[in-house]
């Protein structure tokens, strides 16, 4: 997913260990609220140690794919880090500040075009099984016939059903189920013209990558059939534009399995967190399929889910 609203990736400035108690708290993974005017959207945030002295991470804001923290500065008990801008528009870079409290981590940032918001951040789940799952009756998510169980998720709605076929004409809003789910298996088809670009978000929190990839020059974990900007597959099995191709995806827990026309690409790896374009970052509850129609066009069909009992 290559748009938009502030993405923070966040170079985190490698901060001086002076004490071992100093930063502890703040290792591991945390998802975030950004409070804007008007709406709230999410992000997620990963620190680790990089070394004995310093601390780095990953950063995923509203729109875009995680990137790297180079750095991050910790002085009186307050964090801070900056990165360059990724697909924003403007030349300065998003400057984030936090700091605990209690079980929380509690900030502003002053993003590329110079707003200042408050975020809230809380210790994302680990979300582990235990045992294999007992996967319940199959659910067609698509009746082939109209849009039944599902929404735009904007104030217009470009998607049509004609034989069969759910289709998004020209870029407009993303659609989602109107049902949650937890852990699943997914089976779903789609065809993209020359050029397009769309993806498939499991729980409505983790995207699985459509684009025609001809020419570009992507990162092997933003190509189609990765969980965009975190995992990429493992060998390229798209069949190109302009023909029907099929995704069977797993979902348990945080580990995914994605099935590429009959290639396993990625087998049951963990998706660290949430990836730019999600809708929250409640990674603990269950959440909805929705599919991603504000770039261009494409089409669905054979839209089967089997949750687990």
């Amino acid at each position: 997913m290559k748009k938009i609203f502030l993405i923070f990736s966040i170079a985190l400035a490698g901060i001086t260990v002076r004490a071992q108690g100093d930063t502890t708290a703040l290792l591991g993974r945390w998802d975030i609220t950004v409070h804007a005017p008007g709406r709230d959207f999410p992000s997620w945030l990963e620190v680790y140690r990089s070394g004995s002295r310093f601390m780095v991470g990953r950063f995923v804001g509203g729109g875009g794919s995680a990137r790297p923290i180079s750095r991050v500065n910790l002085e009186n008990g307050k964090m801070s880090f900056s990165i360059p801008p990724q697909w924003e528009s403007e030349d300065r870079n998003l400057d984030v500040e936090g700091s605990m409290q209690g079980d929380s981590l509690v900030g502003t940032m002053a993003t590329p075009s110079g707003e200042t918001l408050n975020w809230v951040g809380y210790r994302a789940p680990a979300m582990k099984r235990q045992g294999e799952p007992v996967w319940g009756k199959p659910i067609t998510l698509f009746n082939g016939k109209d849009l039944s169980g599902w929404h735009a998720s904007g104030k217009t709605n470009q998607w049509e059903v004609e034989d069969g076929i759910l289709r998004s004409p020209h870029a407009g809003s993303n659609i989602i189920t109107d049902a949650k789910f937890t852990d699943f298996k997914l089976h779903i088809e789609f065809r993209y013209p020359k050029g397009s670009n769309s993806g498939v978000y499991l729980r409505g929190r983790y995207e699985v990558q459509i684009e025609d990839e001809e020419g570009g020059v992507e990162p092997p974990n933003d190509v189609i059939s990765a969980v965009y900007g975190f995992l990429p597959p493992v060998e390229q099995a798209s069949k190109g534009p302009g023909v029907w191709q099929t995704y069977d995806i797993t979902l348990v827990g945080r580990l995914v399995t994605i099935v590429f026309n009959g290639k396993t690409v990625i087998c049951r790896s963990e998706i660290p967190g949430i990836t730019g374009g999600a809708l929250d970052s409640r990674e603990g509850e269950p959440g909805p399929i929705y599919l991603q129609g504000d770039h261009r066009a494409i089409e669905y069909r054979n839209i089967v889910l089997t949750p687990a009992k």
